[in-house]
């Protein structure tokens, strides 16, 4: 975001004058003027009132890499490098360039304020307006084979769900296999992707979520979606607090499923699985039948009419049926 020092200057929502921007920023009124129709190019509402000055009308809550690094807790706080981007193409896709070399203890994490090219689940588009959601992805390493990666995208629904609910946003959602909902839909995804060469004994995985803030309208996004501040409006959800409770919780439930493995998860997720009970139809093949839970690799249970049969996140995916 070109204009994120006019953005700044402006976020207190007052009449600010093109001279006293220019001399703030250093620059010429002109260039100023410019900044003005780019910042609203990108999508913020500006109002020009002739005589006084600018006014930035849309609400901003602008990443700031210090104040998330000091709500990290300090035994996760040394332990990862930050970087907070104005634009990106992919989070996932920075931590892939930037993951340090093999053996580092360090956790990559990089969090937007935009991507370009954001990604969800089956390669579909995810809709990343500036300033308004949460784009974070981070770098793990586990040791073991690939079986121990089963449930991981379900273990990191459970932080994500814990970080929130310890915010106040209330009891939240758990989608089967990597969805997060709260009020009237999805307020985040969750894309788990395996990194780099393969060693033997040691698996690299990108973990990225995106996640609704203070977006309002996504005229694009077809199935139902909700965001943090207007499902629940009583909270303050400040973007940098939020980065810094996710990265804490998540940090903490990968060393916690690295020691313990997905048993200490499972009832955790449990409790808040929308599809429990409900008649469920897989998106592909005939399989159909009533939400049973998951086992304990994390695959999800149908009650079928011949009997209890295991669903693969890898297969197919789960709809309720209408």
């Amino acid at each position: 975001m070109k204009s994120r020092a006019l953005i700044g200057l402006m976020a207190d929502g007052q009449v600010h004058s093109g001279e006293s921007l220019a001399s703030r920023l250093g620059i010429s009124r002109t260039a100023i003027w410019k900044q003005v129709k780019r910042a609203a190019d990108e999508g913020y509402e500006i109002e020009t009132i002739r005589g006084k000055g600018y006014r930035l009308v849309t609400p901003v809550d602008l990443l700031d890499s210090a104040m998330i690094l000091e709500g990290i807790p300090e035994s996760v706080r040394r332990r990862v490098k930050l970087a907070v981007l104005d634009e990106v193409d992919s989070t996932n896709a920075e931590i892939i360039r930037q993951r340090p070399a093999s053996g580092s203890s360090v956790i990559p994490v990089c969090i937007a304020d935009h991507q370009t090219a954001g990604r969800g689940r089956r390669g579909r588009e995810w809709q990343s307006p500036r300033g308004q959601n949460l784009y974070l992805s981070l770098g793990l390493t586990f040791h073991g084979g690939f079986a121990m990666l089963d449930g991981l995208s379900l273990v990191l629904g459970v932080a994500t769900a814990e970080a929130l609910e310890a915010m106040g946003s209330g009891q939240v959602g758990l989608k089967w296999p990597n969805d997060i909902f709260l009020g009237r839909g999805k307020v985040a995804g969750i894309l788990v992707e395996l990194q780099g060469e393969l060693e033997e004994g040691i698996i690299q995985v990108v973990a990225g979520i995106g996640l609704n803030v203070h977006m309002k309208q996504a005229e694009s996004v077809t199935q139902a979606w909700d965001s943090l501040s207007v499902a629940s409006p009583e909270v303050d959800w400040a973007r940098n607090d939020l980065a810094a409770s996710l990265v804490g919780s998540l940090v903490d439930a990968a060393d916690e499923f690295s020691e313990n493995g997905f048993a200490a998860f499972r009832e955790r997720w449990q409790q808040r699985d929308i599809f429990s009970g409900k008649s469920l139809v897989a998106s592909q093949g005939n399989l159909a039948g009533v939400g049973a839970g998951i086992d304990g690799s994390g695959n999800y249970m149908l009650d079928t009419d011949d009997g209890v049969t295991a669903v693969r996140a890898g297969e197919i995916s789960l709809r309720v049926q209408l």
